[in-house]
């Protein structure tokens, strides 16, 4: 193993200006290694930016963390009041950021909460809600998904 590793001489000789330039040399009992050396660090450097991309945008296609919860009338959840053509009526309360399903049913009243919401109904319109708002409608929205923000 004593040979394995080709010699590697490195010069350091400082110019006038303050500039360091460096001077590599390679001996004769080894391959190129200052090519080998630097396809490691492009290797390196392209695995490190990658890493870096993922940890700060996140993968594509991340699952939601909206919650739908039991109502706590103390805990300014998202609260909303529905029914569907079944004659069905429900009352939902839902918890953190994130995009769920509504299923198409009919709002009666939305209560935010301390939540910035967005409805997207039926015909394709995307309404915001601030938070601590509370809308009791008279022509009911058909919802086909909710998002707090």
């Amino acid at each position: 193993m004593d040979g394995w590793f080709p010699k590697m001489l490195v010069q350091c000789r400082c110019a006038r200006d303050g500039e360091v330039a460096f001077r590599f040399g390679i001996s004769t009992e080894g391959e190129n290694m200052i090519s080998r050396t630097m396809n490691v660090a492009r290797t390196m450097a392209a695995a490190l930016a990658t890493a870096v991309a993922f940890t700060l945008a996140g993968p594509a296609g991340t699952a939601s963390a909206i919650d739908h919860v039991t109502c706590d009338p103390d805990a300014n959840f998202l609260k909303i009041w529905s029914h569907n053509g079944s004659g069905r009526d429900s009352v939902d309360c839902y918890a953190n950021r994130g995009k769920t399903d509504f299923g198409g049913w009919w709002v009666d009243q939305i209560s935010t909460g301390n939540n910035d919401v967005k409805y997207y109904d039926a015909n394709g319109d995307v309404v915001k809600i601030p938070r601590w708002s509370n809308i009791k409608y008279n022509n009911v929205p058909k919802v086909k998904a909710i998002e707090i923000l």
